[in-house]
């Protein structure tokens, strides 16, 4: 008999689940209790990289119904998604995701939704990049300086690379300059490459 579970993911400690659950269960699936995997990461993480829902993966069985409210639930992009969603209709696990009318994903109108998202996904994912590269070019034509501002000043610099050459340690000039030792060894870097 297949047996319905849910996986319900929030992002911070102080956010729940239960809107998710109760949205489930409006849609008219009965959940128990041990089937609802509640799990607090960020949706940067990939589904697989996340301790509840590989434990979720390993208790679930062909025949079986996971349940989402909502795709970002299932993965950090629509690669990683497509990828969990074929991992599971492998093993015979039928998704559904409320937020697309329930439809169950790894059937064949679910696999196509899954194209066309997946299509919308790398067009948005083309622009992102290629505004990012012309306003980059942009800003490069008008003279601006690119990346982090320097946490040193050249004449802070100069100095560090003088104790270093006097035995300061890392950690010292460190906690003098209120920076990290791996900004430290940077400008020993640079200074090496000059």
């Amino acid at each position: 008999m297949a047996r319905t579970f849910a996986y319900c993911r929030v992002s911070t400690a102080d956010q729940t689940t239960e809107n998710q659950i109760r949205e489930i269960e409006a849609a008219g699936f009965t959940l128990e209790p041990k089937r609802i995997i509640e799990e607090t990461v960020s949706g940067s993480v990939a589904a697989m990289e996340r301790k509840g829902f590989a434990r979720l993966v390993d208790r679930m069985e062909s025949g079986d119904v996971l349940i989402v409210t909502k795709l970002d639930r299932l993965g950090r992009n629509a690669m990683d998604v497509r990828a969990t969603v074929e991992m599971l209709a492998k093993e015979g696990v039928r998704v559904h995701c409320l937020a697309l009318g329930g439809v169950d994903l790894t059937s064949p109108a679910g696999r196509m939704t899954m194209s066309v998202l997946n299509a919308v996904a790398e067009f948005e994912r083309d622009l992102l990049v290629e505004r990012t590269q012309s306003g980059l070019a942009r800003a490069k034509a008008e003279g601006k300086a690119l990346g982090r501002p320097a946490a040193l000043t050249p004449e802070q610099q100069g100095m560090i690379r003088r104790k270093r050459t006097e035995g300061f340690s890392l950690g010292a000039l460190a906690k003098e300059y209120g920076v990290s030792r791996a900004a430290i060894q940077r400008v020993e870097r640079r200074a090496a490459l000059d």
